[in-house]
């Protein structure tokens, strides 16, 4: 959709839950020394300076990023993905929140490749800036669905694809199952990082529903902020997050399941905040 903005929702609590568990399933397929490639088919712009006023106007972040960043006793298990925030911020100060592609470039070596797509004609010329002369980066401009489509299976055949859309156009949900089944189907050796925003009337259950008829191990890591939606109105807020990833790496869930809970203890918005992991479809 051509009038989303990421900018408005970056570094939020959903975004902070979606790259803590991106970022570990990149560290996975870096333990091998053979090549990878990270496919994000949302990219956006990249990177997101939180005093625009996008970002300002929703303040998202305060209860995402900013808190984990001011936190006194920051948890080992989310050095990792602050160890990226800071790199972003080298003067010291919160100011810029790395997007997805952002975290996929910091878990690549000199072999792997990134593919980025974008459509919002503004995001993808910012995109391309960012990425700059980096030869392990592809950005193309193309339609989401038609894009994780095209460019599967890569010629790396280990990798991650992200599918994180704005979930706004009506059938978003449907039609994000049956791509990114259609996907699996083309490479099903691929991990797929499946993100969508929990919301009070629920309207994420079809997407859920679709996705656990793909014929592959997947397991689904809910965070609840219990926060009676983080909008002005709470019948339309964001109550939580859901990553389901498919082709999970071993021992991944586990490792989700504390990230999940250490996020629900930092950023929950109130006491009955929790972390739940469940198995989709059981490991093979």
């Amino acid at each position: 959709m051509l009038s989303y903005q990421h900018a408005y929702h970056a570094g939020g609590p959903a975004d902070v839950h979606k790259h803590v568990l991106l970022l570990r399933v990149l560290a996975y397929l870096a333990r091998k020394s053979k090549p990878f490639v990270a496919i994000d088919v949302h990219a956006g712009e990249g990177a997101y300076a939180l005093a625009r006023p996008e970002a300002e106007k929703t303040a998202e972040f305060r209860r995402g990023i900013a808190r984990l960043w001011a936190a006194p006793a920051k948890a080992e298990a989310l050095a990792p993905y602050l160890d990226v925030v800071r790199a972003a911020n080298p003067h010291g100060a919160l100011s810029v929140y790395p997007g997805s592609p952002a975290f996929m470039r910091a878990g690549l070596r000199d072999h792997d490749r990134l593919i980025l797509n974008e459509l919002h004609p503004a995001a993808v010329a910012v995109l391309r800036r960012w990425a700059g002369s980096d030869p392990r980066i592809a950005v193309h401009k193309r339609d989401a669905d038609e894009a994780i489509r095209a460019l599967l299976p890569p010629e790396i055949r280990r990798g991650v694809v992200l599918i994180d859309p704005s979930y706004e156009m009506r059938g978003s949900y449907e039609a994000t199952a049956a791509a990114v089944a259609d996907s699996v189907a083309k490479w099903p050796e691929g991990i797929f990082v499946v993100w969508f925003p929990h919301l009070a009337d629920r309207r994420h259950v079809p997407l859920v529903d679709g996705l656990k008829t793909i014929d592959a191990p997947m397991v689904m890591s809910d965070l609840d902020l219990d926060s009676g939606g983080l909008a002005d109105a709470p019948d339309k807020g964001l109550r939580g997050s859901g990553v389901i990833v498919i082709n999970p790496p071993w021992q991944f869930a586990e490792e989700a399941d504390l990230l999940g809970k250490e996020l629900a203890r930092q950023l929950g918005e109130g006491p009955r905040a929790k972390h739940t992991l469940t198995w989709l479809r059981p490991e093979r």
